[in-house]
């Protein structure tokens, strides 16, 4: 594949396998989960399973910090690997952990993931207070040190916030509009305005939850999706953030959803059907899935010009400004 191609958020069951066909399929840049609800020391021991990743299988990954990675990967045939959390568990209660946690190569931090968190309010609370005290102060650190603020799971208020906080764009790694399929996680057209008129990024997922008529949806009527919203948010602020999920067990699932928060079982959007993870549509079973994508943006009027952005170039010139600290 031609296009310098970049996937904002995959958490599979890692193994070489796996990391031979994100390679294979020409992806160069690829932001992991490394963190759900973990506290700082099991994030840790998080990072010490991908060092061994690193030297087990360096012919295919290394650990990515900066957007120069993302070039050096293309050339070299592999792929750059960049650490993010889908909440803030790790930094605690702690603030200057998020520097510790930068030094380590985190690159991404999600304010909350579903619930309300110390920072902010997630996506499927019924009141969204907003962002609070200490998430305030946990974004002026994350703008300083370089780390992005992810509100993929959160909730509308407090992204409006946080766009309007954050002296740095904002990312949504993972999600979708909100107008096209009514799952709670996707976004609705203010929020990705803001967010776009704010220089942030949308990553469309490829989970099927987040999808019209999940695992069924067309890649038709996938990329007629992204068409809407690059005239909502314009060609230069969207890219892909697949949220695939590779050879998980179902109880990673009930890992996701309930942490160490709830006894009962958390069917995320309400339904038991959710329950374990869904199949993924016949056109997106791994990354390969990718060219099926790019193919469909050309076949209904995308330029290759527009096509090369939403691949991998918006999410580079994104990393580019993001990685990099600023003074105190």
């Amino acid at each position: 594949m031609s296009h310098l191609l970049i996937d904002c958020l995959q958490y599979s069951n890692w193994s070489r396998p796996i990391f031979q066909q994100i390679r294979d399929a020409g992806v160069s840049g690829l932001h992991v989960t490394i963190c759900y609800h973990e506290n700082f020391i099991e994030t840790v021991r998080n990072i010490t399973k991908w060092n061994d990743y690193f030297a087990d299988n360096s012919d295919l990954i290394f650990h990515g910090k900066y957007a120069a990675d993302i070039e050096r990967a293309k050339a070299e045939n592999r792929v750059a690997v960049f650490y993010g959390f889908q909440n803030c568990s790790p930094i605690e209660d702690d603030v200057r952990l998020v520097e510790i946690f930068h030094q380590l190569g985190v690159r991404f931090m999600q304010l909350s993931y579903n619930n309300q968190s110390l920072l902010a309010t997630g996506c499927y609370e019924a009141v969204d207070t907003g962002i609070t005290r200490m998430g305030r102060e946990v974004i002026k650190e994350m703008n300083r040190v370089g780390m992005v603020i992810d509100m993929s799971h959160s909730a509308n208020h407090s992204t409006l916030q946080a766009i309007e906080l954050s002296t740095r764009p904002i990312a949504i790694t993972h999600a979708n509009p909100h107008s096209w399929h009514e799952a709670l996680r996707n976004k609705p057209d203010n929020v990705l305005r803001a967010l776009a008129q704010s220089g942030g990024m949308l990553g469309f997922s490829i989970y099927p939850h987040h999808l019209k008529d999940k695992s069924q949806c067309s890649v038709q009527s996938f990329c007629e999706m992204i068409a809407r919203t690059a005239e909502i948010m314009g060609v230069t602020q969207i890219g892909f953030g697949s949220d695939l999920c590779l050879e998980q067990p179902d109880s990673v699932v009930e890992w996701m959803r309930n942490g160490r928060w709830t006894k009962a079982m958390d069917y995320g959007e309400g339904s038991k059907d959710n329950a374990g993870f869904p199949k993924q549509p016949e056109w997106f079973e791994n990354s390969t899935g990718f060219a099926n994508i790019l193919a469909g943006l050309k076949q209904i009027g995308f330029n290759d010009d527009d096509i090369a952005l939403i691949a991998g170039k918006n999410w580079l010139k994104f990393f580019r400004e993001s990685f990099v600290g600023k003074e105190s």
